[in-house]
């Protein structure tokens, strides 16, 4: 059975993580999304809210299960068995980036391989950031996100 990891800070969910996460729920037996902290960044949804908005999302899929983490992905790969990290590449500044993450990871743990699976062209515009951005000055994002993630960011925005 091959167990893969897709590890994000999803802040929040994006119809391209959900597009990414329903092929990669395909390709392997059992695939955790994990959601991890971006130290980068600051969140607007807690973790446990994360979580709660991606299950669910993935409520449908039954071979797709959600946990929060907080530490190096490589180790919580390790802990949960797995053997793949799957990342999504939506442009060349995804790539270089992702790709300088996955040889470390492989540094880490020489036994664990990345696959990046490519963002659906018609997503590739989508970022947490700037759907963040665009709701919080009024502009319509129910497109971009999953039904619950809409809810969750009308609340955050104060909407009821």
């Amino acid at each position: 059975m091959t167990v893969a990891v897709f590890p994000g800070s999803f802040d929040p969910l994006t119809v391209g993580h959900l597009d990414l996460i329903q092929r990669a729920s395909r390709l392997f037996d059992k695939l955790i999304v994990t959601v991890g902290t971006n130290t980068a960044k600051k969140a607007l949804f807690t973790s446990d809210e994360k979580v709660a908005m991606i299950e669910a999302s993935v409520a449908d899929l039954p071979n797709v299960t959600v946990r929060a983490e907080n530490g190096l992905t490589v180790n919580f790969v390790k802990e949960v068995q797995a053997t793949v990290i799957v990342r999504g590449i939506r442009n060349s500044k995804d790539y270089e980036y992702e790709a300088g993450i996955a040889n470390m990871n492989r540094y880490l743990e020489h036994h664990i391989e990345t696959v990046f699976l490519l963002a659906d062209p018609k997503d590739t515009f989508i970022s947490s950031s700037v759907l963040k951005e665009v709701l919080f000055f009024g502009g319509d994002i129910s497109g971009l996100v999953p039904p619950a993630v809409h809810r969750a960011l009308l609340a955050k925005r104060g909407d009821q």
